[in-house]
Protein backbone atom coordinates (compact mmCIF):
# COMPACT_ATOMS: atom_id res chain seq x y z
CA UNK A 1 0.00 0.00 0.00
CA UNK A 2 1.28 3.45 -0.91
CA UNK A 3 0.57 6.66 0.98
CA UNK A 4 -0.08 9.49 -1.46
CA UNK A 5 -0.88 12.40 0.84
CA UNK A 6 -1.18 13.09 4.57
CA UNK A 7 -2.97 15.88 6.40
CA UNK A 8 -4.19 16.55 9.93
CA UNK A 9 -6.58 18.80 11.80
CA UNK A 10 -7.75 19.57 15.32
CA UNK A 11 -11.06 18.12 16.50
CA UNK A 12 -12.80 18.24 19.89
CA UNK A 13 -12.56 15.25 22.21
CA UNK A 14 -15.31 14.23 24.64
CA UNK A 15 -14.17 16.95 27.06
CA UNK A 16 -14.38 19.55 24.27
CA UNK A 17 -10.61 19.88 24.30
CA UNK A 18 -8.59 19.79 21.09
CA UNK A 19 -7.06 16.56 19.85
CA UNK A 20 -5.69 15.42 16.51
CA UNK A 21 -7.31 13.70 13.55
CA UNK A 22 -5.13 12.44 10.70
CA UNK A 23 -6.31 11.83 7.12
CA UNK A 24 -4.31 9.78 4.64
CA UNK A 25 -4.89 9.38 0.92
CA UNK A 26 -3.73 6.04 -0.47
CA UNK A 27 -4.04 3.97 -3.61
CA UNK A 28 -7.12 2.30 -2.02
CA UNK A 29 -8.92 5.41 -0.78
CA UNK A 30 -8.98 7.94 2.06
CA UNK A 31 -8.84 6.95 5.73
CA UNK A 32 -8.89 8.96 8.94
CA UNK A 33 -8.26 8.23 12.59
CA UNK A 34 -8.06 10.28 15.76
CA UNK A 35 -6.24 10.13 19.08
CA UNK A 36 -7.68 10.57 22.58
CA UNK A 37 -6.33 12.84 25.32
CA UNK A 38 -5.32 11.81 28.81
CA UNK A 39 -6.01 13.96 31.85
CA UNK A 40 -4.42 11.89 34.59
CA UNK A 41 -1.05 11.43 32.91
CA UNK A 42 2.03 9.70 34.27
CA UNK A 43 5.35 11.49 34.53
CA UNK A 44 6.93 8.93 32.19
CA UNK A 45 4.41 9.15 29.35
CA UNK A 46 5.58 10.16 25.90
CA UNK A 47 4.76 13.77 24.97
CA UNK A 48 1.43 14.10 23.17
CA UNK A 49 2.94 16.63 20.74
CA UNK A 50 6.53 17.71 20.15
CA UNK A 51 5.75 21.39 20.80
CA UNK A 52 1.99 21.69 20.48
CA UNK A 53 -0.92 20.39 18.44
CA UNK A 54 -0.73 23.08 15.75
CA UNK A 55 2.97 22.44 15.14
CA UNK A 56 2.38 18.69 14.80
CA UNK A 57 -0.38 19.35 12.26
CA UNK A 58 2.05 21.40 10.14
CA UNK A 59 4.84 18.83 10.49
CA UNK A 60 2.65 15.90 9.45
CA UNK A 61 1.88 17.57 6.14
CA UNK A 62 5.58 18.32 5.61
CA UNK A 63 6.46 14.68 6.25
CA UNK A 64 4.05 13.51 3.55
CA UNK A 65 6.71 13.25 0.85
CA UNK A 66 8.76 10.90 3.04
CA UNK A 67 5.76 8.69 3.80
CA UNK A 68 5.02 8.44 0.08
CA UNK A 69 8.44 6.87 -0.49
CA UNK A 70 7.56 3.90 1.73
CA UNK A 71 5.38 0.89 1.04
CA UNK A 72 3.36 -0.56 3.93
CA UNK A 73 2.35 -4.18 3.39
CA UNK A 74 2.13 -5.58 6.94
CA UNK A 75 1.87 -4.43 10.55
CA UNK A 76 5.62 -4.47 11.17
CA UNK A 77 6.11 -2.03 8.29
CA UNK A 78 4.80 0.64 10.67
CA UNK A 79 8.41 0.73 11.89
CA UNK A 80 9.28 2.58 8.65
CA UNK A 81 6.66 5.21 9.48
CA UNK A 82 7.88 5.54 13.05
CA UNK A 83 11.46 6.05 11.88
CA UNK A 84 10.29 9.02 9.82
CA UNK A 85 8.19 10.40 12.69
CA UNK A 86 10.86 10.06 15.40
CA UNK A 87 11.37 13.38 17.19
CA UNK A 88 9.22 15.07 14.54
CA UNK A 89 5.71 14.57 15.94
CA UNK A 90 4.31 13.52 19.31
CA UNK A 91 2.65 10.37 20.62
CA UNK A 92 -0.94 11.41 19.85
CA UNK A 93 -0.02 12.28 16.28
CA UNK A 94 1.84 9.03 15.65
CA UNK A 95 -1.02 6.97 17.06
CA UNK A 96 -3.62 8.69 14.87
CA UNK A 97 -1.39 8.33 11.79
CA UNK A 98 -0.63 4.66 12.38
CA UNK A 99 -4.30 3.92 13.07
CA UNK A 100 -5.29 5.47 9.74
CA UNK A 101 -2.60 3.42 7.99
CA UNK A 102 -3.91 0.19 9.57
CA UNK A 103 -7.40 1.01 8.30
CA UNK A 104 -6.04 1.51 4.79
CA UNK A 105 -4.01 -1.69 4.94
CA UNK A 106 -7.04 -3.65 6.11
CA UNK A 107 -9.06 -2.25 3.21
CA UNK A 108 -6.39 -3.14 0.67
CA UNK A 109 -6.10 -6.70 1.98
CA UNK A 110 -9.88 -7.06 2.46
CA UNK A 111 -9.34 -8.06 6.08
CA UNK A 112 -10.40 -6.83 9.49
CA UNK A 113 -7.88 -4.57 11.25
CA UNK A 114 -7.40 -7.10 14.04
CA UNK A 115 -6.44 -9.74 11.48
CA UNK A 116 -3.64 -7.49 10.19
CA UNK A 117 -2.36 -7.30 13.78
CA UNK A 118 -2.59 -11.04 14.41
CA UNK A 119 -0.60 -11.79 11.26
CA UNK A 120 2.40 -10.27 13.05
CA UNK A 121 1.55 -11.22 16.64
CA UNK A 122 -0.19 -14.46 17.48
CA UNK A 123 -3.56 -15.62 16.24
CA UNK A 124 -6.17 -16.14 18.93
CA UNK A 125 -9.88 -16.00 19.66
CA UNK A 126 -9.85 -14.85 23.28
CA UNK A 127 -12.04 -11.84 24.03
CA UNK A 128 -11.06 -9.42 26.77
CA UNK A 129 -13.10 -9.01 29.96
CA UNK A 130 -14.65 -5.59 30.30
CA UNK A 131 -13.44 -3.20 32.99
CA UNK A 132 -16.04 -0.47 33.46
CA UNK A 133 -15.61 2.78 35.38
CA UNK A 134 -18.88 3.04 37.33
CA UNK A 135 -18.23 5.76 39.92
CA UNK A 136 -15.48 8.36 39.62
CA UNK A 137 -13.36 10.70 41.68
CA UNK A 138 -9.91 12.23 41.59
CA UNK A 139 -8.92 14.33 38.57
CA UNK A 140 -11.76 12.99 36.44
CA UNK A 141 -14.51 14.48 38.61
CA UNK A 142 -14.97 18.22 38.65
CA UNK A 143 -16.75 18.71 41.97
CA UNK A 144 -15.40 20.01 45.27
CA UNK A 145 -16.02 17.02 47.51
CA UNK A 146 -15.43 13.62 45.88
CA UNK A 147 -13.69 10.29 46.39
CA UNK A 148 -9.89 10.49 46.34
CA UNK A 149 -9.56 7.45 44.08
CA UNK A 150 -10.02 8.16 40.41
CA UNK A 151 -12.13 5.20 39.33
CA UNK A 152 -14.27 2.48 40.85
CA UNK A 153 -14.58 -0.45 38.47
CA UNK A 154 -16.96 -3.27 37.67
CA UNK A 155 -15.34 -6.32 36.03
CA UNK A 156 -17.95 -8.98 35.08
CA UNK A 157 -16.50 -12.47 34.95
CA UNK A 158 -18.30 -13.68 31.85
CA UNK A 159 -16.89 -14.79 28.52
CA UNK A 160 -19.45 -13.09 26.30
CA UNK A 161 -18.70 -9.39 25.73
CA UNK A 162 -22.30 -8.48 25.01
CA UNK A 163 -23.47 -10.10 28.24
CA UNK A 164 -20.76 -8.30 30.23
CA UNK A 165 -21.79 -4.99 28.65
CA UNK A 166 -25.41 -5.49 29.71
CA UNK A 167 -24.40 -6.57 33.24
CA UNK A 168 -22.31 -3.44 33.67
CA UNK A 169 -25.07 -1.14 32.42
CA UNK A 170 -27.63 -2.76 34.73
CA UNK A 171 -25.29 -2.55 37.73
CA UNK A 172 -24.47 1.08 37.00
CA UNK A 173 -28.17 1.91 37.02
CA UNK A 174 -28.53 0.14 40.37
CA UNK A 175 -25.65 2.12 41.86
CA UNK A 176 -27.42 5.36 40.92
CA UNK A 177 -30.25 4.42 43.26
CA UNK A 178 -27.83 3.46 46.03
CA UNK A 179 -25.84 6.69 45.74
CA UNK A 180 -29.04 8.71 46.02
CA UNK A 181 -29.82 6.96 49.32
CA UNK A 182 -26.47 7.95 50.86
CA UNK A 183 -25.54 11.21 49.13
CA UNK A 184 -28.04 14.05 49.52
CA UNK A 185 -25.98 16.19 47.12
CA UNK A 186 -26.11 13.65 44.29
CA UNK A 187 -27.79 15.04 41.18
CA UNK A 188 -27.06 12.34 38.63
CA UNK A 189 -24.03 14.16 37.22
CA UNK A 190 -21.39 12.22 35.32
CA UNK A 191 -17.69 12.92 35.01
CA UNK A 192 -15.14 12.89 32.17
CA UNK A 193 -15.58 9.15 31.65
CA UNK A 194 -19.36 9.14 32.09
CA UNK A 195 -19.04 7.67 35.60
CA UNK A 196 -21.24 8.90 38.44
CA UNK A 197 -19.91 11.85 40.43
CA UNK A 198 -20.56 11.78 44.16
CA UNK A 199 -19.44 13.43 47.39
CA UNK A 200 -19.12 10.02 49.07
CA UNK A 201 -15.67 8.85 50.15
CA UNK A 202 -13.71 5.86 48.87
CA UNK A 203 -15.02 3.37 51.43
CA UNK A 204 -18.63 4.45 50.99
CA UNK A 205 -18.35 3.99 47.23
CA UNK A 206 -16.79 0.54 47.66
CA UNK A 207 -19.62 -0.46 49.98
CA UNK A 208 -22.05 0.42 47.19
CA UNK A 209 -20.14 -1.48 44.51
CA UNK A 210 -19.83 -4.54 46.74
CA UNK A 211 -23.63 -4.82 46.61
CA UNK A 212 -23.66 -5.23 42.82
CA UNK A 213 -22.54 -8.88 43.06
CA UNK A 214 -19.91 -8.27 40.38
CA UNK A 215 -16.12 -8.38 40.79
CA UNK A 216 -14.98 -4.86 41.67
CA UNK A 217 -11.82 -2.80 41.60
CA UNK A 218 -10.23 0.62 41.79
CA UNK A 219 -7.88 2.86 39.91
CA UNK A 220 -6.45 4.84 42.81
CA UNK A 221 -4.20 6.97 40.53
CA UNK A 222 -2.23 7.50 43.72
CA UNK A 223 0.49 9.60 42.08
CA UNK A 224 -2.14 12.31 41.67
CA UNK A 225 -2.35 12.91 45.42
CA UNK A 226 1.17 11.90 46.49
CA UNK A 227 2.86 15.07 47.75
CA UNK A 228 6.03 15.51 49.79
CA UNK A 229 6.25 11.77 50.47
CA UNK A 230 2.70 11.62 51.81
CA UNK A 231 -0.57 10.46 50.31
CA UNK A 232 -2.69 13.56 50.84
CA UNK A 233 -6.33 12.41 51.12
CA UNK A 234 -9.07 15.04 51.04
CA UNK A 235 -12.24 13.00 51.74
CA UNK A 236 -11.80 12.74 54.66
CA UNK A 237 -8.63 14.78 55.14
CA UNK A 238 -5.79 12.47 56.13
CA UNK A 239 -2.12 12.10 55.27
CA UNK A 240 -0.60 8.65 54.99
CA UNK A 241 3.09 7.80 54.65
CA UNK A 242 4.24 4.92 52.48
CA UNK A 243 3.71 2.25 55.15
CA UNK A 244 0.32 3.61 56.12
CA UNK A 245 -0.72 3.66 52.47
CA UNK A 246 0.32 0.04 52.12
CA UNK A 247 -1.69 -0.91 55.19
CA UNK A 248 -4.70 1.04 53.99
CA UNK A 249 -4.62 -0.52 50.52
CA UNK A 250 -4.17 -4.00 52.00
CA UNK A 251 -7.22 -3.51 54.19
CA UNK A 252 -9.33 -2.33 51.25
CA UNK A 253 -8.32 -5.33 49.13
CA UNK A 254 -9.18 -7.69 51.98
CA UNK A 255 -12.33 -6.03 53.34
CA UNK A 256 -13.95 -5.34 49.97
CA UNK A 257 -12.56 -8.37 48.16
CA UNK A 258 -11.08 -6.15 45.45
CA UNK A 259 -10.24 -8.09 42.31
CA UNK A 260 -8.68 -5.21 40.36
CA UNK A 261 -6.20 -2.72 41.89
CA UNK A 262 -4.62 -0.14 39.58
CA UNK A 263 -1.92 2.36 40.61
CA UNK A 264 -2.37 1.99 44.39
CA UNK A 265 1.00 3.69 45.00
CA UNK A 266 3.16 6.44 43.51
CA UNK A 267 4.53 5.97 40.00
CA UNK A 268 8.08 5.45 41.30
CA UNK A 269 7.25 3.01 44.10
CA UNK A 270 7.93 -0.37 42.48
CA UNK A 271 8.64 -1.81 45.94
CA UNK A 272 5.18 -1.18 47.41
CA UNK A 273 3.53 -2.62 44.31
CA UNK A 274 5.67 -5.75 44.80
CA UNK A 275 4.69 -6.03 48.48
CA UNK A 276 1.01 -5.81 47.63
CA UNK A 277 1.30 -8.41 44.86
CA UNK A 278 3.17 -10.76 47.19
CA UNK A 279 0.43 -10.36 49.81
CA UNK A 280 -2.40 -10.79 47.27
CA UNK A 281 -1.05 -12.93 44.40
CA UNK A 282 -4.58 -13.92 43.36
CA UNK A 283 -5.64 -10.29 42.71
CA UNK A 284 -4.83 -8.17 39.69
CA UNK A 285 -2.24 -5.55 40.67
CA UNK A 286 -2.03 -3.23 37.68
CA UNK A 287 0.52 -0.62 36.66
CA UNK A 288 -0.42 2.43 34.60
CA UNK A 289 1.48 5.54 35.74
CA UNK A 290 4.06 3.03 36.98
CA UNK A 291 4.65 1.52 33.55
CA UNK A 292 3.21 3.98 30.94
CA UNK A 293 3.03 1.34 28.16
CA UNK A 294 6.83 1.48 28.13
CA UNK A 295 8.77 -1.75 27.46
CA UNK A 296 11.67 -0.72 29.70
CA UNK A 297 9.46 0.20 32.66
CA UNK A 298 7.53 -3.04 32.17
CA UNK A 299 10.80 -5.00 32.28
CA UNK A 300 11.71 -3.26 35.54
CA UNK A 301 8.29 -4.03 37.02
CA UNK A 302 8.65 -7.69 36.03
CA UNK A 303 12.16 -7.91 37.46
CA UNK A 304 10.95 -6.46 40.77
CA UNK A 305 7.76 -8.58 40.71
CA UNK A 306 5.70 -5.40 41.08
CA UNK A 307 2.66 -6.21 38.92
CA UNK A 308 0.70 -8.99 37.28
CA UNK A 309 -1.26 -6.60 35.06
CA UNK A 310 -0.36 -3.63 32.85
CA UNK A 311 -2.47 -0.87 31.32
CA UNK A 312 -1.83 -0.52 27.58
CA UNK A 313 -2.67 2.93 26.20
CA UNK A 314 -1.37 3.16 22.62
CA UNK A 315 -1.10 6.96 22.61
CA UNK A 316 0.74 6.85 25.94
CA UNK A 317 3.84 5.52 24.22
CA UNK A 318 3.09 6.77 20.67
CA UNK A 319 4.24 3.64 18.88
CA UNK A 320 2.19 0.62 17.86
CA UNK A 321 5.46 -1.25 17.37
CA UNK A 322 6.23 -0.68 21.06
CA UNK A 323 2.67 -1.63 21.97
CA UNK A 324 3.35 -4.95 20.27
CA UNK A 325 6.62 -5.28 22.20
CA UNK A 326 4.84 -4.57 25.49
CA UNK A 327 2.25 -7.24 24.71
CA UNK A 328 4.94 -9.77 23.81
CA UNK A 329 6.90 -9.10 27.01
CA UNK A 330 3.73 -9.25 29.11
CA UNK A 331 2.57 -12.51 27.55
CA UNK A 332 5.98 -14.12 28.01
CA UNK A 333 6.02 -13.17 31.71
CA UNK A 334 2.37 -13.94 32.53
CA UNK A 335 1.47 -10.27 33.02
CA UNK A 336 -2.10 -9.60 31.92
CA UNK A 337 -2.76 -6.76 29.50
CA UNK A 338 -5.52 -4.18 30.00
CA UNK A 339 -6.10 -2.09 26.87
CA UNK A 340 -7.49 1.25 27.95
CA UNK A 341 -9.29 4.35 26.70
CA UNK A 342 -8.39 7.85 27.91
CA UNK A 343 -10.58 10.36 29.73
CA UNK A 344 -10.76 12.67 26.68
CA UNK A 345 -12.05 10.28 24.00
CA UNK A 346 -13.24 10.47 20.39
CA UNK A 347 -15.56 8.20 18.42
CA UNK A 348 -12.50 6.29 17.16
CA UNK A 349 -13.04 2.52 17.68
CA UNK A 350 -9.68 1.04 16.69
CA UNK A 351 -8.90 0.35 20.36
CA UNK A 352 -11.23 -2.66 20.16
CA UNK A 353 -9.35 -4.07 17.16
CA UNK A 354 -6.04 -3.52 18.92
CA UNK A 355 -7.29 -5.21 22.10
CA UNK A 356 -8.60 -8.27 20.26
CA UNK A 357 -5.72 -8.30 17.79
CA UNK A 358 -3.17 -8.38 20.59
CA UNK A 359 -5.35 -10.81 22.58
CA UNK A 360 -5.70 -8.50 25.57
CA UNK A 361 -6.99 -9.98 28.81
CA UNK A 362 -9.12 -6.92 29.59
CA UNK A 363 -10.60 -3.88 27.83
CA UNK A 364 -11.16 -0.81 29.99
CA UNK A 365 -13.36 1.77 28.29
CA UNK A 366 -16.12 2.84 30.62
CA UNK A 367 -19.70 1.58 30.79
CA UNK A 368 -21.91 4.20 29.15
CA UNK A 369 -21.51 7.28 26.96
CA UNK A 370 -21.35 7.40 23.16
CA UNK A 371 -17.57 7.41 22.73
CA UNK A 372 -17.12 4.66 25.37
CA UNK A 373 -19.92 2.46 24.07
CA UNK A 374 -18.65 2.77 20.49
CA UNK A 375 -15.53 0.79 21.40
CA UNK A 376 -17.46 -1.90 23.25
CA UNK A 377 -19.92 -2.19 20.39
CA UNK A 378 -17.02 -2.62 17.95
CA UNK A 379 -15.72 -5.47 20.14
CA UNK A 380 -19.21 -7.02 20.16
CA UNK A 381 -19.25 -6.70 16.35
CA UNK A 382 -15.97 -8.64 16.18
CA UNK A 383 -17.37 -11.21 18.60
CA UNK A 384 -20.51 -11.74 16.52
CA UNK A 385 -18.39 -12.08 13.39
CA UNK A 386 -16.46 -14.95 14.96
CA UNK A 387 -19.59 -17.06 15.47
Amino acid sequence: MKIIEVSAKAIPDSRKEKTISVLIKTNVGEFSASAPNGKSTGKYEAKSYIKNLDEDIKTIKQLGEYFSEESVEKFDDLKKIEDICEKQIGANSVFALESAILKALAKEKKKEIWKIIQESFEAGKKFPRLVGNCIGGGKHSDIERKPDFQEFELVPDVKNVETAFELNKKAKKETERMIKELDSKFSGQKNDENAWMTSLNDKEVLEILSRTNLPIGIDAAASGFYKRKKYDYQNPKFKRDDEEQFGYMSNLVKNFNLFYVEDPFDENDFESFAKLLKKFPDRLIVGDDLTTTNPERLKKAIKMKSINGIIVKPNQIGSLIKVKEVCEIAKKNNVRTVFSHRSGETDETILADLAFGFQADFLKCGITGDVREAKIKRLIEIERGMK
